[in-house]
């Protein structure tokens, strides 16, 4: 799917690049703390360092600015996961090292992610769909390792739920953080949701080397 241009009077490509991380460092903050909804393109500007004025040659709407939000968080998600997981290497213990990245990495970014969540039903359809998009190459990447660690085969639809899963669990850290503290740290809470897949998927103690 070919990415969503936002438009811009400027032509100066790096300039774009540099105020538009601005502005989505700004507008996170914001729709952090007031949702998408009730944050004001002023306010948006005012984080960002400039004026009103200068926002609008950036952008046309304020949904342009959270479009930009939410490809940036993809975005960065998808790189981390990248950096962070072997899709290739063949054992158990890298399926577990990659859910245990992933569930940390969650952790790190709550806040973009919860703000993604909760605000990217109010993107046009184009845009809604070019950002979930970015999703689906992300659970793919899950898929692929879990097809590549495991000792045995399972099948494709079994691999898609389990993949599924784990994306889910990583995120309700950050969505449910607030009362699973009363019972886990990250650790414990990363470690049970681990044993909890090995003993679904029937892997036994030789095979997780």
């Amino acid at each position: 799917m070919a990415k969503k241009q936002v438009h811009s009077s400027i032509k100066d490509e790096a300039l774009v690049l540099k105020r538009r991380q601005q502005m989505i460092k700004g507008a996170v903050t914001l729709f952090t703390e007031k949702g998408f909804h009730k944050t004001t393109t002023r306010e948006i500007a005012k984080a960002s360092g400039f004026s009103i004025g200068t926002l609008y040659e950036y952008i046309r709407t304020k949904e342009d600015v959270l479009f930009l939000v939410c490809d940036s968080i993809y975005e960065r998600v998808k790189e981390r996961m990248e950096a962070s997981i072997d899709q290739n290497e063949t054992s158990v213990a890298n399926l577990i090292e990659a859910v245990r990245a992933y569930f940390y990495l969650m952790d790190d970014m709550q806040g973009e992610v919860l703000v993604m969540y909760q605000e990217v039903k109010s993107l046009p359809k184009d845009a809604k769909d070019y950002v979930l998009q970015k999703e689906r190459e992300m659970v793919a990447m899950l898929e692929k390792v879990i097809q590549n660690s495991l000792p045995f085969e399972i099948s494709k639809e079994a691999v898609t739920l389990v993949a599924n899963n784990i994306f889910v669990q990583g995120q309700m850290w950050g969505f449910r953080r607030w009362i699973l503290q009363r019972t886990f740290t990250l650790e414990s809470y990363t470690e049970q949701q681990i044993q909890m897949l090995l003993q679904g998927l029937n892997i036994t103690e030789s095979e997780l080397t």
